[in-house]
């Protein structure tokens, strides 16, 4: 599949798109909202063959459930793009003006991207929150998306350059590529003379490959092994539920905790409350000797579960004499996506606010709340876990760039 020609006639969208007004943007949101509501049977009917298809080739829940809607999860959706039309539309924003000795204005304005590409896994609720964030940032999109969803993208694609049209907005807005073939999606990642933004949403694997292989600018939304770190001054109680919430309430998400570190003060009173807690939901816990010793069922924990993102029912767990201990452990180890602290020490909590280097540092509360939603954005694009351009939760105002307008009367430089 050859996408220079779906390259060119994004690039032509994006232009329209940039002169399309905030009242006119809102209107056509609202109108695919509905519609993916309405069409929620054949939304249904696309995702049960993806996710048959994922059962039968043994692919473990915690996967599946990220692929796998539900009138709640299209409904919520739907929500997602509404919630969209409620904020602030950041283009032509003015960032900073100020006026030169010699007369010249110059202001600062928030503009588009131009062409944003995403390549992501799973989730088919990428396709419409991409969508939203991209449109109402006057950003065209080229969404391609993992085989293992193939089925309910072209449903939700389908339903979003329907509702564009019958807003009297180009279809090209929004592509969302068929084939399914990995040269299709290196071809995407040539494609730096049409697409300004390439983002990647996935597995290490996927970023890894997009990092090492593409031609357009990145932005590297992270894997997320997450971590929470149990303080000598931690409310115990408020761990396990914090821990339960962060682990459990969806195990295949980048925002699960997937490490603990345990100061040693309270090892011998706080892990077997852990273990209790925990067996209900099957987790296997990879410890090291210290908590070993202490909870014998615990499986021993290597190097590289340290390091590991499972997203499954697995939690490695390690034993500190302090803070900062935990904090150059969490450091070594983190994905720099989400850590948090619990302790009702003031003074602890502020340096590991400090001293911890991820996208979002918590204190007494889930990773979970890592998400655009969660933060008032609105649907997200993704969690970004580097430092240049955006950090965290990518909602409205990440997906655009600036410009300077300069205007003058007759000046000319000496």
């Amino acid at each position: 599949m050859n996408l220079m020609i779906t390259g060119r006639k994004a690039q032509e969208a994006a232009g329209e798109l940039a002169l399309l007004s905030t009242e006119k943007k809102r209107e056509a949101l609202l109108k695919i909202a509905d519609m993916l509501r309405k069409s929620h049977k054949e939304i249904l009917a696309a995702n049960e063959k993806d996710v048959a298809a994922a059962i039968e080739k043994g692919v473990k829940e915690s996967m599946v459930d990220r692929l796998r809607l539900s009138d709640s999860r299209i409904e919520a959706m739907a929500d997602g793009l509404v919630i969209i039309t409620e904020l602030k539309d950041p283009i032509g924003e003015t960032i900073a003006q100020w006026k030169r000795p010699n007369g010249l204005r110059i202001r600062k304005v928030r503009v588009p991207f131009g062409v944003i590409g995403i390549i992501y896994e799973s989730r088919p609720n990428v396709t419409v929150d991409a969508f939203g964030l991209c449109f109402m940032t006057g950003n065209a999109v080229i969404l391609k998306g993992g085989s293992d969803a193939i089925n309910s993208n072209i449903a939700l694609g389908a339903i979003l350059r329907k509702g564009l049209a019958e807003c009297g907005i180009t279809e090209d807005a929004v592509y969302v590529v068929e084939d399914t073939d990995r040269e299709t999606a290196k071809q995407l990642m040539k494609l730096n003379q049409f697409v300004d933004v390439l983002i990647p949403r996935g597995g290490a694997n996927l970023i890894r490959t997009v990092l090492e292989n593409s031609t357009i600018p990145v932005i590297e939304t992270g894997t997320g092994n997450c971590h929470i770190y149990v303080d000598k001054k931690a409310d115990l109680d408020k761990a396990i539920e914090i821990i339960i919430n962060a682990k459990t309430q969806r195990m295949g998400v980048c925002n699960a905790c997937e490490s603990l570190v345990v100061h040693r003060d309270v090892e011998k009173k706080f892990l077997p409350m852990l273990a209790e807690a925990l067996a209900p939901y099957h987790v296997e816990i990879r410890a090291d000797e210290a908590a070993r010793a202490i909870v014998g069922e615990f499986a021993e924990a290597t190097e590289e579960d340290f390091g590991t993102e499972y997203l499954d029912a697995i939690l490695s767990i390690k034993t500190v004499d302090s803070a900062e201990e935990a904090i150059r452990h969490i450091n070594r180890y983190h994905t720099k996506h989400s850590d948090a602290i619990i302790t009702k020490d003031c003074k602890t909590a502020d340096l590991f606010l400090r001293a911890v280097d991820s996208a979002c540092v918590y204190v007494n509360a889930s990773t979970r709340f890592t998400d655009g939603f969660e933060f008032g954005f609105g649907a997200e694009i993704g969690i970004s876990t580097q430092k240049l351009h955006a950090r965290g939760p990518m909602g409205l105002a990440e997906l655009t760039s600036y410009k300077y307008q300069i205007v003058g009367n007759g000046q000319v430089r000496s």
